[in-house]
């Protein structure tokens, strides 16, 4: 089986295309619709990766982030934040928490993957 991949994200439509994108190329893809699911999620699987939403119900993304890299376990666990959002001091706080890599949608999917293929090769 190839790396893993965990997307939390809350927007049904955009997970699924993310899942399927990913599926295709190999990768094992989970999908948890809010913070809580994805925490409890990350704990069982250990993904390679983490696809982050920042606006999800229960916990939000930039402490969910948080939670992932301060945990021993965890710790190594790369972080892509993927984001609608654009409020002052998001990036920023997304980087405090841990995040490795911050990306706004609309998202490059090109793009995107080449991140996910250097962070998961580093």
């Amino acid at each position: 089986m190839g790396q893993k991949i965990l997307i939390v994200e809350d927007e049904d439509l955009i997970a699924k295309v993310l899942s399927i994108r990913f599926e295709n190329l190999g990768y094992a893809v989970f999908v948890a619709g809010d913070g809580e699911a994805g925490l409890a999620t990350v704990k069982k699987e250990k993904p390679d990766l983490v696809l982050l939403d920042l606006g999800l119900p229960k916990i939000d993304g930039t402490t969910l982030c948080e939670l992932i890299k301060t945990d021993a376990a965890l710790k190594n666990t790369k972080v892509i934040i993927l984001t609608g959002k654009r409020l002052m001091g998001d990036m920023e706080n997304s980087f405090q928490a841990g995040a490795d890599l911050y990306v706004n949608k609309p998202y490059e999917w090109e793009r995107l993957l080449a991140q996910v293929k250097k962070l998961l090769a580093a």
